[in-house]
């Protein structure tokens, strides 16, 4: 009896991670440690772009979390207006988007946010904004 339980939890576990897995059209991992972007659409890759994240002294931090909002022509409030192109907030202020320092990516660079080449930048917003905000996952790993 005790391995029929535990196998049904097992199933119903499994199901419920490959529903949510599925419910997210849009996925956007960012490896700290690679300083990478993998993008997937419906579960498949389609992107592999560098990235920056926080500098020495500042943090990116790690998490999953569903896209809250987007802006397509963001400035900062924190950091003298500074552009922040086709934003897509992810956890309060923390945002992906554009830089106009694209020889800085693929290295540590950002206050916090994950910056990408604007041109990338401007594809994964269209993506986030055509699939919907709740269906865009942002995952951030060491």
């Amino acid at each position: 009896m005790r391995k029929i339980v535990s196998a049904l939890v097992s199933a119903c576990l499994f199901a419920a991670t490959a529903s949510a897995a599925h419910a997210d059209r849009v996925v956007a991992r960012v490896s700290i440690g690679s300083q990478t972007m993998h993008v997937y659409h419906h579960g498949r890759l389609i992107h592999e772009w560098p990235v920056s994240t926080a500098r020495q002294g500042k943090i990116t931090p790690a998490g999953q979390w569903t896209a809250q909002w987007l802006s397509r022509n963001h400035r900062s409030s924190r950091y003298n207006n500074a552009p922040m192109p086709y934003s897509i907030f992810y956890s309060g202020h923390y945002a992906i988007h554009g830089t106009d320092q694209i020889g800085r990516l693929g290295r540590p660079a950002s206050a916090g946010c994950v910056r990408l080449h604007p041109d990338n930048a401007r594809i994964l917003f269209e993506m986030a904004r055509t699939e919907g905000l709740e269906h865009t996952r942002v995952i951030v790993v060491h």
